[in-house]
Parts: C-alpha cells; sequence; structure tokens
C-alpha cells in the first residue's frame, strides 16, 4: 500500500488503495511535512519540554485551519464531506508520522458524531461550531458504581423542573472530567418504565455549582480517571438529544462510534511499542532465549492479526456487510487482551528492573501511543502501559460482556442466564 508502511518489526500489507485516495494520501503527507514542527518524531523533541508545549498549544489550530478536525462530517456543518476511504486514508497518514489527528477525543469522535446524528439543528448550532474549533472540551457520564457493564441498571436522575431538568447521581471512571466544559451523561428521566425505556441522553454543562470532580488516583499516578458527583445540578430542557426518555439508543450509538474507528491504524501502537519490547530482549540478551523469542513471536502475529482484520473490516465497512456490534465485540476483546499478554512479556523481559521506577525526574519520558509518567511516581513508558493495559478489558464494555455479544448474535447461543432474584 502506498504511503502506508507500518513502523518497525512488522512489513506492510502489500495493498492498493484506488488511484483517487492515493492522490488524496499525497495532500495530506505534504500539508504534515509542511505543517510539522522540526525534529518532529525524534526522542529529542518528545522530551523537549517547551517545544512540546509550544505544539500542543498551535496544533489544534493548525488542524482546524486545514479542515481535518472531523474531515468526515458533512460540509454544511464545517466538514470536508470525506468519504469512508478518504477518512481511513487520512488516518492513516497521521498515524505514519505519529501526529495527532483530534482535537479532543469525546467531542470529535463520540458525542459530534451523535449529535449530528441525532441532534436537533438548534443543538448543531451550539454545539458542533465549539468541538470542530476545539474550544468546548467533554466528558462522557455513562458508567456509574453500580452501572459498569450492565449500564441500564444506572442511578442517576433527572427530573424536570420548569424549563431545566435537575440532576442527582455519581459517575465513576470519568476521563478528564477535571477539564470539561460539558459531561455528555446517560440518566434516568422514568423510572416507572423498563430500564432500558426510561433513560435519557442529556448534554450538562460541567462548571456549575453542584458539580463536584474527584480524582482517582492511579498506581502509576496519573490522574485521567474521576469521580463525578451531581447534587442538584442543572441542564436546560432543550439538551436531550434524541428526544426523551430515547438514552439507551443514542448511547449505543456513541459506543459505535468508539469501537467502530481507526480500523486499519489501531495496531501500529502495539506495533511501536513491541519494537520497544524487542530492543529490551536484545538489550539484555534475553532475544536469545527460545521461550522469550516464541512470546515475542507470539505478540508479533497477534497484531500482525489486528492489522489484516483492519482491512477486513474495511472492506466490510465499503459493502455494507459487516455486524457493527459483533465484529467491534471481536476487536476490542482480541486486542484489549493481546495488550495484557504483551506487556505482561514486557515485565517478564524487564525482571527485577521491571520493580523500580525507571522514569526520568522529570516524568516526562513518552513514546508514541503511550502514557506519560510523574515525577512523584516516575514510571517509564513501558511500566505505564503496563499498568494502564490492566484497565483495557474493562473499559469500552469488559471482555466478558464482549464475549456475550459475540455468543449471541454471532454464534446464536442463548442468552446468558439472569441471577436468580434474591429471597424476600
Amino acid at each position: 500500500m502506498s504511503g502506508a508502511g507500518t513502523p518497525g518489526n512488522l512489513e506492510t500489507v502489500d495493498l492498493t488503495y484506488p488511484p483517487d485516495a492515493e492522490e488524496f494520501r499525497a495532500e495530506i503527507a505534504t500539508w504534515l511535512k509542511e505543517n510539522l514542527p522540526q525534529g518532529w518524531g525524534t526522542p529529542e523533541f518528545s522530551m523537549a519540554t517547551e517545544e512540546r508545549k509550544a505544539f500542543n498549544e498551535e496544533w489544534t489550530e493548525k488542524l482546524h485551519a486545514g479542515g481535518w478536525i472531523c474531515a468526515g462530517w458533512p460540509v454544511e456543518y464545517g466538514g470536508k464531506g470525506l468519504s469512508l476511504l478518504q477518512q481511513v486514508v487520512l488516518n492513516e497518514e497521521f498515524a505514519r508520522v505519529g501526529a495527532p489527528l483530534r482535537a479532543d477525543f469525546f467531542g470529535d469522535t463520540l458525542v459530534g458524531p451523535t449529535i449530528l446524528q441525532w441532534g436537533t439543528e438548534e443543538q448543531k448550532k451550539q454545539f458542533i461550531p465549539g468541538i470542530l474549533g476545539g474550544t468546548i472540551r467533554w466528558c462522557q457520564g455513562f458508567s456509574e458504581p453500580d452501572a459498569g457493564s450492565d449500564l441500564a441498571s444506572l442511578a442517576t436522575r433527572a427530573e424536570l423542573d420548569g424549563d431545566e431538568w435537575v440532576i442527582n447521581g455519581q459517575k465513576v471512571w470519568t476521563t478528564q472530567a477535571q477539564f470539561a466544559d460539558y459531561i455528555f451523561l446517560l440518566a434516568r428521566t422514568d423510572p416507572n418504565v423498563d430500564k432500558h425505556a426510561g433513560i435519557s441522553y442529556l448534554l450538562v454543562p460541567m462548571k456549575q455549582a453542584g458539580v463536584e470532580v474527584r480524582p482517582i488516583a492511579q498506581v502509576d499516578g496519573s490522574g485521567d480517571f474521576n469521580e463525578v458527583f451531581f447534587t442538584n445540578v442543572r441542564c436546560p430542557k432543550e439538551n436531550v438529544v434524541g428526544g426523551v426518555n430515547n438514552g439507551w439508543k443514542v448511547a449505543m450509538t456513541t459506543l459505535g462510534f468508539e469501537r467502530g474507528s481507526s480500523a486499519t491504524t489501531g495496531h501500529r501502537r502495539f506495533a511501536r511499542e513491541l519494537d520497544v519490547i524487542i530492543d529490551e530482549a536484545r538489550t539484555r540478551g534475553k532475544d536469545k532465549d527460545p521461550l522469550v523469542r516464541q512470546d515475542l513471536a507470539r505478540v508479533w502475529s497477534k497484531i500482525k492479526i489486528m492489522e489484516i482484520n483492519g482491512y477486513r473490516s474495511l472492506t466490510d465497512a465499503l459493502n455494507d456487510t459487516h455486524n457493527t456490534a459483533a465484529l467491534g465485540a471481536c476487536n476490542k476483546m482480541f486486542w484489549s487482551e493481546m495488550h495484557q499478554e504483551s506487556m505482561n512479556l514486557a515485565m517478564d523481559i524487564l525482571g527485577m528492573d521491571g520493580q523500580i521506577l525507571r522514569g526520568g525526574a522529570d516524568g516526562v519520558e513518552v513514546l508514541p501511543g503511550m502514557r506519560r509518567g510523574r515525577s512523584d511516581y516516575p514510571v517509564d513508558a513501558l511500566q505505564a502501559s503496563f499498568f494502564f493495559s490492566r484497565s483495557e478489558t474493562i473499559w469500552g464494555g469488559t471482555a466478558e460482556i464482549q464475549r456475550n455479544i459475540v455468543g449471541e448474535r454471532v454464534l446464536g447461543l442463548p442468552k446468558e442466564p439472569k441471577p436468580a432474584a434474591k429471597a424476600s
């Protein structure tokens, strides 16, 4: 495939896109070459705090000026109206050089497309420009302490009071809540109907009295996750997306956007990470160990499977022949479990060195696609990725739930029996 090389030890799948898609690829590659800063992609640039800070401040504006943020959206709503294949090429070229493509993941990828599909014209006019410009930051309020995999059991409630909804309840594992301007959340608006039928999808301002954000400190020192408490928090009546009590259907659309994106680029971060693991094995002389070599080959094979399945997913999407829910479940289950396997191997290769804090004193050692350490708990990039991988079989739908989806919707197995009711 022209221009779509895979990093490191994974050779490119030999595919060719249509000529017009390759012309578009060249256009994107030229733009990136002209707009990325000198030294981009080198370890020195990644470690240069001031240069990286300046890049982060300027890049969103450049993306917006180039029209690359949400470029697949309709032209009338500020996008470029790109075809699916053009969007794939765009993602591939940005991934090839490791350049960020999103201003705000939750806005660009989740709530924005949901508003476009389900929202009123007034909602689109109010929120879409801010998402495109990167001026509104979002977080997602779905999970609760007693409603994770069984999301429909949520207890957060919203009651109509004149022209406003009054919200009380709690959300958990809310990424970036401490920075968000809005949260798109699910709340129970009718407790007297089936649990799936009484839920609404609300766009709620975060900067108001009654919203309390409590960071959940992770073992690696990061604090992206939060608990969010709502006490008589107010939301305009018109901020319901998709209609009152229709939130379950709307939410399933949002989760579909989350699980279906980046089909041909999702494997790349794992490929880069595998390069680092292999380098560690060579440095420590463990690349000669037949058991280590076998484990490295197994991880390599699974990343290749991810790459090939990505192209299968693209083909199905182009031909409209895929079962979105089942395909997303299979992919999520596969990569999350594969990543835990690869990170366990990384820690085995590090041996006792993996038990000590290996990060720099400034806490900013970082590799493409990997999480940063912090100065108060200076893990290195592999250690940070190991810690985060433990959560990946949980968020976005647990591995157990994904197996249920595959069993029921692909294999036609009977539904999992519900727990017996408690004796009164």
